[in-house]
């Protein structure tokens, strides 16, 4: 029988970056970044006069952020114990929504951290048909899919059913201001329950029964 399928972001998933990229644009650009709802959109704002930046200045400066300064980001607590776990029982994909030019810049940056599993480049597209051609590939028993967006639950739910979704939102400031996306089966912001969610999804025990079960060991 195939193995189960783990399918995860990486930013604001694995590893922090919204936190490190605000420093940067404060450090280097005297821009104010403050995310509001979880969009960059009209989220930052020149010290000099106030002004917003104009949307494709925001990912000219988001792309600067992944050529030159992916050192700073930093791991999320729990995540590579989780990837760990999981990856016991499970394959794991991480699907980052970057271009091919970054793919080797993260997959060295992840494994810094102890995370060496598949890279799987997105190029800022929804991740709908990504997640149902690497379901295809691997035609695992059971696949999670794992993200800190709205907009990938959405599409991932139409393009892939079967899956299981789960939502999540690493960083504290954006996790209180983002509701549950409404495609996600759930919506978990820390790894320490969220890989006991994802463990429950792959053997098919209710989570109850199986934190039950966690606790008596």
């Amino acid at each position: 029988m195939s193995r189960p399928l783990l399918i995860t972001d990486c930013d604001e998933v694995l590893l922090h970056m919204v936190r490190h990229m605000s420093s940067w644009l404060d450090e280097a650009h005297a821009i104010d970044f403050r995310p509001a709802g979880g969009f960059f959109s009209k989220a930052a704002r020149r010290q000099s006069d106030g002004t917003v930046l104009a949307d494709s200045e925001m990912w000219a400066l988001l792309g600067g952020f992944f050529e030159t300064e992916m050192d700073r980001q930093t791991l999320v607590p729990h995540a590579a114990e989780a990837l760990a776990r999981i990856a016991e029982i499970a394959d794991v994909v991480v699907l980052t929504n970057l271009g091919d030019d970054c793919r080797a810049r993260r997959i060295d940056q992840l494994a810094r951290f102890g995370i060496q599993h598949r890279v799987v480049c997105n190029d800022m597209g929804a991740k709908g048909a990504p997640v149902a051609r690497l379901v295809a590939e691997y035609r695992p028993s059971v696949t999670v899919f794992v993200d800190d967006l709205e907009m990938h639950h959405a599409a991932v739910a139409k393009a892939a059913p079967e899956v299981f979704r789960l939502h999540m939102i690493a960083e504290p400031d954006i996790a209180a201001q983002v509701p549950p996306a409404p495609d996600a089966h759930a919506r978990i912001d820390d790894w320490e329950e969220a890989v006991l969610w994802v463990l429950a999804r792959f053997d098919g025990v209710p989570l109850a029964a199986r934190t039950e079960m966690e606790n008596e060991q």
